[in-house]
């Protein structure tokens, strides 16, 4: 039987390479001289640190463009609030991978929805699809890619 997985996974090389482009930009950006601004990589996270609100701002925004540039989807982001620690403010933005089980039961709901004779079943951070007609799991697709569900998602393991 046919069957594919849906995983939301995100490529942290790139992520790493977004960062470290942003640093960069900072460095030659006239209204950041003088300024104690940088972007650091934990784990699965980037903290951007600046000594104003509205520069962490224009922090997220260079941030943006260089994981766009680096075709990380930008839907996978998640900005926490801002923290004001002494003189600095802080805010981490999160990469969101794996598809939880909200979001999961929420795929699972829009596949029986939509009628087609295929079961989908939640698998750790990944949802199965499987079904007799390879027609019927491209209808899958196509739906949750039209569906906004809040996260990127991929398709893999297409087995025939």
């Amino acid at each position: 039987m046919p069957s594919f997985d849906i995983v939301s996974e995100i490529d942290m090389v790139e992520v790493r390479n977004a960062t470290d482009n942003s640093n960069r930009e900072l460095a030659t950006r006239f209204d950041f001289r003088g300024v104690e601004a940088s972007f650091e990589l934990q784990q699965e996270s980037v903290v951007m640190s600046a000594d104003s609100d509205f520069q962490l701002q224009q922090m997220l925004d260079i941030l943006r463009t260089k994981c766009v540039k680096r075709n990380v989807d930008t839907a996978a982001i998640e900005v926490a609030d801002v923290q004001h620690i002494g003189k600095i403010y802080k805010q981490a933005v999160t990469f969101k991978q794996g598809v939880d089980q909200p979001t999961a039961k929420k795929i699972i709901k829009l596949i029986k929805e939509k009628k087609l004779k295929v079961q989908a079943s939640i698998q750790g951070e990944q949802v199965r699809v499987t079904g007799k007609k390879r027609d019927d799991l491209q209808s899958v697709i196509a739906a949750v890619k039209a569906a906004d569900l809040g996260q990127p998602f991929q398709f893999q393991n297409f087995r025939d």
